[in-house]
């Protein structure tokens, strides 16, 4: 079974995922934006999400987190919790 780790932030409005995505692109830290904005508890970890398996995401997320380019920062993707911007940092 495939395993990745990777990195969100959760945001309510696809306009403020918009917005924090363009301070990614100006160079902002991934981590840090994630303490200051993220809506998920894994915001306090820099939006650290650790290792999981494929499957155990919404399908939205599992998509981008297996199948899109690693370490480089997609979305805005929406789910049933809200707008995520996900950063994958490995897969197996």
């Amino acid at each position: 079974m495939a395993s990745a780790c990777a990195l969100h932030i959760l945001v309510k409005t696809e306009k403020q995922a918009q917005d924090i995505l363009e301070q990614i692109k100006k160079g902002k830290d991934f981590s840090t934006l994630a303490k200051k904005y993220s809506t998920c508890p894994s915001g306090k970890k820099g939006g650290d999400l650790g290792e999981f398996k494929r499957g155990q995401m919404v399908k939205a997320f599992d998509d981008v987190v297996f199948k899109k380019e690693i370490l480089k920062v997609h979305g805005p993707v929406k789910t049933r919790f809200g707008y995520h911007l996900i950063k994958t940092l490995y897969r197996n």
